[in-house]
């Protein structure tokens, strides 16, 4: 019976702290989504000093039963007179993320 008493507030304990709000979960992935975004917009751009903000964040729901939910970002990275948009994706429970071909701009027009 004591057993009892102290799984129940552990279990409830554990599931009330694994839950997050979309916006919890896009805002833990942004970094990694602007290093990622930048490393590409900097070899791209030929620009070791561009850098990066997020435009925009979605989050993509599992295409099949039981699949991974991912975080989509929209990028811009800008430097040395050039600008390109890039859209990251990034796998919940994942280390690492992924910078997809976006649109570019090779000059910034004033």
């Amino acid at each position: 019976m004591s057993t009892t008493r102290l799984l129940f507030p552990l279990i409830t304990l554990l599931l009330v702290a694994g839950c997050q709000s979309q916006s919890q979960m896009l805002a833990s992935d942004e970094n990694v989504a602007i290093q990622t975004a930048e490393r590409r917009g900097q070899f791209e751009l030929d620009c070791p000093a561009a850098t990066g903000s997020i435009l925009s964040s979605n989050m993509l729901q599992p295409v099949l039963w039981g699949g991974q939910e991912r975080a989509e970002y929209s990028v811009g990275v800008t430097g040395c007179g050039k600008r390109a948009v890039y859209v990251v994706i990034c796998p919940m429970a994942s280390s690492g993320c992924f910078a997809g071909a976006g649109r570019d701009n090779p000059e910034i027009t004033p």
